[in-house]
């Protein structure tokens, strides 16, 4: 019933592309790319599994399991873990994914509880395992339903409204001598986060 609803107002949304140009080269290349964005976000850009071949990890958790029915009935490849139960064997089950299909990975980087807007390693990590550039996911939805009681206030598009998704250039390709859990790299993309956040807002105002 889920996914039934989901389809159903995702069908009455009006939705723009701002897709720079090296993550269109990417994609056309079938070159592995990693998407980042907030876990907030989700609910606004779930429907773009299949357009961006994507992969990504959904948590163990009764929730978690609900987020992957959703997500492998819209055409995502999944792997089951969270940074606290079975991690190393999702990030394993990313890279087999991109490896043998060509997906390509998407991360909610604040996840999987937070502190919201806080990047964590894993984006790094992976890019640096794939040799693959990061690029960043923006949402602005013009009527939001909001989940104030949910720790990532997460936003889910009201029927009708305008969508605009925007990927940008986030940074090159982590590499070998650089250190994922380094605070000048959380930094760094929290900053390009927050600044395609309120492009991709003033998009639809």
């Amino acid at each position: 019933m889920v996914f039934v609803f989901y389809r159903l107002l995702r069908m009455t949304w009006r939705v723009t592309f701002d897709e720079c140009p090296a993550f269109r080269r990417a994609l056309d290349n079938h070159d592995p790319v990693v998407i980042a964005h907030w876990h907030g976000d989700e609910l606004g850009l779930i429907h773009l599994v299949r357009r961006y071949r994507i992969a990504t990890i959904t948590s163990t958790s009764k929730d978690g399991e609900l987020m992957n029915r959703v997500l492998v009935w819209l055409g995502a490849a999944t792997a089951r873990g969270s940074s606290t139960r079975g991690g190393a064997n999702a990030m394993r089950g990313l890279i087999s994914h991109c490896r043998k299909n060509g997906n390509n990975v998407s991360f909610a980087v604040d996840g999987p509880k937070g502190p919201i807007h806080k990047v964590k390693p894993g984006v790094f990590e992976f890019s640096r395992l794939m040799q693959a550039p990061i690029f960043v996911a923006s949402i602005g939805i013009s009527r939001p339903w909001v989940f104030h009681r949910s720790w990532n206030k997460a936003v889910l598009p009201k029927p009708f409204s305008r969508v605009h998704v925007r990927i940008a250039e986030g940074m090159p390709v982590i590499t070998r001598d650089q250190d994922p859990r380094e605070a000048a790299l959380a930094g760094k993309l929290e900053k390009i986060l927050h600044e395609g956040h309120g492009i991709a807002a003033g998009a639809i105002s």
